[in-house]
């Protein structure tokens, strides 16, 4: 009897090793469904929700295609390999180099079917290995270290959709309202309510929904279901999925941020950052207005220049990280540890999203939304920065300047000189 028991215990043993190791090593990440559908009746959704499954279906098309171009693990022999063997194997790789090629062209042929500079594309891309190689001379912190160094609380801009396999970092104030509505149709993680099946078109989805921050799953979500599997199912999707992200202009994005949300009454962000801007750098006689609506009635708001001062106090950034409308985009997406494939424009949002729904092979599924575009343009620059002392507006240009050099947008010499 005492050696049938340790049989038993040796075979569960035995299995449960299996799986361990079938799950480590589980290359095909499209097979997992990692985010059910969602009810838009409860705004409040709970991350506890999401739920670890394994779907029926196997790779898109456009997966199965990448993944051909993958190299197997190859096992080394120390016989002698037979002449025939060796032929065969020659044969193998020059059937492989061969769908590399053909993949190459099919991808060429898909660059040249669409109106769109792919020179520009790959400029962007290659700007941002310069800088974060160090070429350029522009330090700042996180440059060099690792992906595996990035707390997962930084990774929460990351939204993953593993239908299609797409990663998309949204950076507030640049179009992301409407790239998450993409990504909500492309995950169908939204019910309507009027059909009561998964939004099909982006300007249906509602504005106020998409930023619910539980109703998209990001990188920084996969500790709490994942454990120690989190960072290898990251480093396979990074490897695996198409990567995006849309920029914009710094100085342009601050005064968008400004405008939107302390140039009309927004109650979270009068409690959080506008009284305290006020308290500071305001010298408002006698207590301030509790509310907003009241603050704006009584004509008691924020400057934007006691904005750029509470930027530029280190007494911010010692009590809580940036906001992330305000923070810089190298934070949120950290483009120096993650290899995009594609970086947009909030300047040439139009083509760049329409190549980009093609590049993602999802351009019959849905259109980018054809709405209200933000209409802070880089002529308001100088007229904004007028009243801010140029010492203050260096000191803000070297906060921002990675933004800047990474993405190629120009010095802004006229707002850094008199």
């Amino acid at each position: 009897m005492g050696i049938w028991h340790s049989l038993r215990v040796a075979f569960v043993l035995g299995s449960l090793f299996m799986i361990l190791l079938i799950i480590i090593y589980w290359d095909d990440v499209g097979g997992f469904s990692l985010f059910p559908l969602q009810d838009p009746k409860h705004e409040s959704i709970h991350s506890d929700s999401f739920t670890l499954t394994t779907t029926a279906t196997s790779l898109s098309p456009r997966a199965q295609t990448r993944s051909s171009s993958i190299t197997p693990t190859t096992t080394y022999s120390s016989k002698p390999i037979p002449e025939k063997t060796r032929g065969a194997a020659q044969k193998g790789k020059e059937e492989n180099k061969q769908e590399l090629r053909n993949e190459e062209t099919r991808d060429n042929e898909k660059w040249s079917r669409v109106p769109f500079n792919k020179r520009e594309q790959e400029a962007r891309k290659q700007r941002i290995m310069d800088v974060c190689s160090g070429k350029d001379a522009v330090e700042f912190p996180g440059r060099t270290r690792a992906f595996e160094q990035i707390p997962n609380s930084e990774l929460d801009h990351l939204i993953v959709d593993d239908t299609h396999q797409i990663i998309y970092c949204y950076v507030p104030k640049v179009a992301c309202t409407n790239w998450k509505r993409v990504m909500v149709v492309l995950s169908q993680s939204l019910i309507s309510p009027t059909s009561g099946k998964p939004y099909t078109d982006p300007e249906a989805v509602p504005s106020d929904l998409v930023h619910n921050s539980s109703l998209h799953l990001t990188f920084a979500k996969f500790w709490h279901h994942y454990g120690s599997l989190s960072r290898h199912l990251m480093a396979l999707k990074l490897q695996h999925y198409t990567k995006f992200l849309f920029v914009r202009d710094p100085f342009v994005r601050l005064i968008s941020a400004f405008r939107n949300k302390f140039g009309r009454p927004n109650e979270d962000f009068y409690r959080q950052f506008g009284s305290v801007m006020l308290h500071r750098y305001g010298n408002v006689p006698g207590s301030l207005p509790e509310t907003a609506a009241e603050a704006f009635t009584a004509g008691i708001t924020p400057t934007f220049q006691q904005f750029i001062t509470y930027l530029l106090d280190p007494e911010t950034e010692r009590e809580h990280i940036f906001n992330e409308h305000w923070r810089q985009v190298y934070r949120l997406c950290h483009p120096c540890q993650i290899k995009y494939d594609f970086i947009g424009r909030l300047e040439t949002l139009e083509p760049d999203a329409e190549h980009l729904l093609k590049l993602l092979e999802v351009d019959n599924l849905l259109h980018f939304p054809s709405g209200a575009r933000n209409r802070t343009a880089t002529s308001w620059e100088r007229d904004w920065f007028a009243q801010i002392p140029i010492t203050m507006r260096r000191e803000l240009y070297k906060l921002y300047e990675p933004d800047f050099e990474l993405f190629g947008y120009p010095k802004p010499d006229s707002v850094l000189h008199e």
